[in-house]
Parts: structure tokens; sequence; C-alpha cells
């Protein structure tokens, strides 16, 4: 991080709390985490095709079947207003 400012700007994204003391170690840090990221991107990839996993295994798949009740006309009698099963709201934009 170029400065202290950026580092609090960071910490504030990740709600993170940070003392006074540790702005200068939280830079150093995500300075390294860039740093990893700078020399991912220096790397020739050409020619490697991208993986979804980086050992080559196959999903287990299960059968799609519905397991739960149909219950939207239970739930849909306390709304307000409903129209052929969906939930109607006011207009809120012009």
């Amino acid at each position: 991080m170029s400065d202290h400012i950026d580092v609090h700007k960071v910490a504030r994204l990740g709600a993170l709390a940070i003392g006074a003391d540790e702005v200068g170690a939280v830079g150093q840090k995500l300075n390294a985490i860039v740093g990893l990221f700078d020399d991912l991107a220096a790397i020739n990839t050409d020619g490697i095709e991208p993986m979804a996993h980086p050992l080559d295994q196959v999903q287990r798949l299960r059968v799609d079947v519905v397991i739960e009740k149909d219950i939207h006309q239970y739930v849909q009698q306390i709304a307000p207003r409903v129209e052929a099963g969906l939930y109607l709201v006011p207009k809120v934009i012009e």
C-alpha cells in the first residue's frame, strides 16, 4: 500500500479494525499479497488450458428430484397482494 490512507481504506472495506500501531505491518502484508498477484500475472500461460480444479476429478452427481413440499399457496396467504402465484409489490421507479 502506498500510504496509511490506503491501508485504512482497505481495512474499512474489509470491516477490519486496525490500530494506529498496526498500519505499517498491515501495509507490508498487503504489499506482499499484491506482489504475489503481480508474480502470477507475469507468468506465460499461453497454450495452457483453464482448469476448474487442479486435480483431474469427476464431480459426483445426484438425481435431480424435488424433496420439499409445495407450500407457496400457504405462504402467500399472508402476502398483501398476490396474482397468478406472484407477489405484487408497489412500483418504486417511475
